[in-house]
């Protein structure tokens, strides 16, 4: 429902209904003609398909996804939709089948809570990114950490709560990687009646209901670039971010 009618208005069904979004990472991704942009986790090829349009046809996308079957599934929508600027590949986020400074945006839809290493993920995100590029995500975003308890629940992981990060944690792992810029927006947390709709309850309550559900598990929308270069080749320091945080 994030999503513009218009949009969506060429995507093919099967990959909106196949789409387990979380948010619109196009709402601040500012997509440009021309440019190249790289979907982590791209499913049946709904926001890749959406990026594609946004791209023209002097531009590129790539989705990236680690089933086979969703690839199958991308390339037939792809198809269906008659879109020939975006190519599926197989692969997971902590290692992207790209060339260093390859891609000027990078989306994803609730995939990054997904994936165990987040710390080798955003470092490839920044290895793909040209300087100035930048980083556009929708995730499940929590305030409180996720225990250990529910941490360890692979149920929790593929119900998109078990691997989620605080919005301080997201925060440092980025920075960590070398993104500048960084902004995080809660857009909107999830009730004990949404995890009840969701069919979550039955993970929750293994775990305390009202415990999980206080935990502030909410869509979020991230934002971050990667720094321009200076003369010398160097990375400018963001004057938000001291110049320690960043990589050498």
């Amino acid at each position: 429902s994030s999503y513009l009618p218009d949009d969506l208005s060429q995507v093919p069904a099967a990959a909106i209904q196949a789409s387990l979004g979380c948010g619109n990472p196009f709402a601040r991704a500012a997509i440009r003609p021309g440019e190249v942009v790289l979907d982590l986790g791209s499913g049946g090829g709904m926001d890749a398909l959406v990026a594609a349009r946004q791209v023209g046809a002097d531009g590129h996308v790539f989705g990236l996804d680690m089933s086979d079957d969703m690839i199958v599934l991308a390339q037939r929508n792809a198809e269906a939709a008659g879109v020939t600027n975006v190519a599926f590949l197989k692969g997971d986020l902590e290692s992207v089948p790209l060339p260093r400074e390859s891609v000027d945006v990078i989306i994803s839809n609730c995939v990054v809570n997904l994936v165990p290493d987040k710390a080798r993920a955003f470092h490839e995100a920044f290895r793909v990114l040209r300087p100035e590029g930048r980083l556009s995500i929708s995730d499940i975003v929590t305030r409180e950490p996720v225990p250990d308890h529910l941490r360890g629940d692979l149920s929790a992981w593929a119900a998109c709560i078990g691997g989620a990060l605080t919005e301080e944690q997201y925060r440092a792992e980025l920075v960590a990687a070398g993104f500048v810029g960084i902004e995080i927006e809660r857009d909107r947390e999830f009730t004990a009646a949404d995890a009840d709709i969701a069919g979550l309850t039955p993970i929750l309550e293994r775990a305390g209901l009202s415990e999980a559900v206080g935990l502030g598990f909410a869509n979020t929308s991230v934002r971050a670039y990667k720094p321009a270069l200076d003369r010398t080749g160097a990375a400018k320091p963001d004057p938000g971010v001291p110049a320690s945080a960043l990589p050498d």
